[in-house]
């Protein structure tokens, strides 16, 4: 996983922290409040609360707990998808089932990371997640690519060029460096996506790939 820093004189990523422990909310605050790329400009108990903090407006990512008291973590991304649709969401959680994994990439989280994780691969997460890039956990995207559910019938095939797409975003290219490694325009990229997300049935990037895996498009 990788993500640049902000550059020189970049905006820091301003960042809503929602947990329903205050103990947890106050470790992750500690964890980002003292590097400059980042500001916390908010917490949430629950999912409501994030909710209407982020119609306020001033967030760029959410790092998101999955199950919370009001409303849970997979609804709030669903809110969150129709109020604030350029809003990132990254899970950040202790569960790593697939009835946690998959409601939550599929209501929209850019990304999914255990509360297990090392401290600089959830700044990185957090980094990657506001690029638009798909973040998952080892432990999640082993199970993604290991279900072994039958796939569906895709309502189109892949096209060589947008399988080429979906393999560097797979891999964590920006659509910028999509977009070098194939030699066309990012406005070339984005449309490829556009049509592989109808093609799979989903929204966003990290859908995308977790779709992809469990048809076996990607191994």
């Amino acid at each position: 996983m990788s993500a640049a820093h902000p550059a020189p004189g970049e905006a820091p990523i301003r960042l809503l922290i929602v947990d329903d422990h205050p103990v947890v909310r106050d470790g992750l605050r500690g964890i980002f409040a003292g590097d400059p790329d980042f500001d916390v400009v908010g917490e949430a108990g629950d999912g409501a609360a994030a909710v209407d903090r982020v119609r306020v407006g001033g967030v760029d990512v959410v790092l998101m707990d999955l199950r919370m008291p009001r409303m849970g973590g997979v609804e709030a991304i669903r809110a969150l998808r129709e109020v604030a649709p350029e809003v990132r969401v990254l899970v950040l959680t202790t569960y790593d089932t697939d009835r946690d994994v998959l409601p939550a990439v599929e209501a929209g989280a850019t990304g999914y990371l255990l509360k297990d994780a090392p401290r600089d691969d959830l700044v990185r997460g957090v980094r990657a997640a506001h690029a638009g890039q798909a973040v998952l956990s080892p432990s999640v995207a082993g199970l993604v690519m290991g279900r072994v559910r039958a796939p569906e019938p895709a309502p189109g095939v892949l096209s060589p060029r947008e399988s080429e797409v979906l393999r560097l975003v797979a891999g964590g290219a920006t659509n910028r460096e999509a977009a070098a490694a194939l030699f066309v325009s990012e406005a070339t990229v984005k449309t490829h996506l556009l049509h592989l997300y109808g093609k799979l049935g989903v929204r966003d990037r990290a859908a995308a790939v977790a779709e992809a895996y469990r048809r076996g498009l990607l191994v």
